[in-house]
């Protein structure tokens, strides 16, 4: 059927025939998968987020900032937020600090800026009122000052040159009270040129006297009119007693103990002696009846209206006119 010179070209076809076959037979998991590319983005998913969360974060801080300037220049120019008259400005604890001594702190800032108030400065400059122990300014947007006073407590009167003032346990003096009466003894001792800490440290010794007087429900303080604090090692007291004042000498320690005897004692000194005046009662074993009935001295007279306004205030007569011993003759 094929001649002799198609022979190798029949062989040859033969082959690529039983190739073919051999293919087919073959397992299709042994044939080598076609790669397909992918193609890549600029940048990664995650990296794509994350820059878009920035970029909205500075869009946002952005119009913040915009806003927060918008609303600043308003605070800072808008006629409402000025305090317009007094009436804008509240205070409350004032009992003896008048409304005329905050506004001298405070008037100069009516038609300002409540944003350009210096709270801190204007809280300073109130609390250089002598009745004032501390306050707070607080500003209440869109117009208004809130004024918060704490008062000081004054626990005597205090008796220096021809002046009487109240005094708080510090040492601070105020002037007298119109609207209140207070049954306080007066100190006497204390002059117009001594600093602040010696007046605290007198103040002190007067502390610790009412203390003792009253503790255990005694309250001898009641009869007291006068406590002498001239010299802190003998502290004199002079009694508010009806049948007449008595100046007794306490020293420096255990005055409760010392104010007993002078009242167990008190009935048989007068029957004993014609005028009892004084009575020293700082030593051991012993007690001097009147060392202070010669030579005495007087302080500065008290004007007629400034006794009037320490009466009025609760200030008792006995103590307007003091004396000061200046001879302790024994008896």
């Amino acid at each position: 059927m094929y001649s002799t010179a198609d022979g190798p070209a029949r062989e040859e076809l033969d082959d690529a025939r039983l190739l073919d076959l051999d293919a087919e037979k073959e397992s299709p998991f042994l044939r080598a998968q076609k790669r397909v590319s992918a193609r890549r983005g600029p940048l990664p998913k995650k990296t794509a987020a994350r820059l878009l969360w920035a970029i909205v974060a500075i869009v946002v801080a952005a119009l913040g900032s915009i806003a927060a300037a918008a609303l600043y220049h308003y605070g800072e120019h808008s006629w409402r937020f000025r305090l317009q008259s007094s009436d804008d400005i509240e205070m409350a604890g004032i009992s003896n600090v008048t409304r005329a001594q905050v506004m001298e702190v405070m008037g100069g800032d009516i038609g300002r800026n409540v944003f350009y108030i210096p709270l801190d400065e204007r809280q300073k400059q109130l609390e250089q009122i002598p009745w004032v122990e501390s306050a707070s300014v607080m500003r209440f947007a869109p117009d208004r000052i809130k004024i918060q006073i704490h008062e000081r407590t004054p626990v005597a009167f205090a008796r220096i040159g021809s002046k009487i003032s109240l005094i708080d346990p510090g040492g601070v003096l105020m002037e007298l009270s119109a609207k209140k009466k207070y049954s306080f003894p007066v100190i006497v001792g204390m002059n117009s040129g001594e600093p602040l800490s010696t007046r605290a440290a007198r103040m002190k010794i007067y502390n610790d006297v009412l203390r003792e007087l009253d503790s255990g429900g005694t309250h001898y303080s009641q009869e007291l009119s006068e406590v002498d604090l001239t010299d802190p090692e003998d502290v004199k007291i002079l009694t508010n007693d009806p049948d007449g004042e008595v100046l007794v000498h306490l020293g420096s320690s255990d005055y409760l103990d010392r104010f007993k005897v002078y009242v167990a004692h008190l009935r048989e000194w007068r029957q004993q002696f014609e005028k009892l005046e004084s009575v020293d009662l700082r030593y051991d074993r012993q007690i001097v009846v009147n060392p202070d009935l010669r030579g005495t001295a007087r302080q500065p007279a008290i004007s007629a209206a400034a006794a009037r306004a320490a009466i009025a205030a609760g200030v008792k007569p006995t103590a307007l006119i003091a004396r000061i011993p200046v001879a302790h003759p024994s008896v």
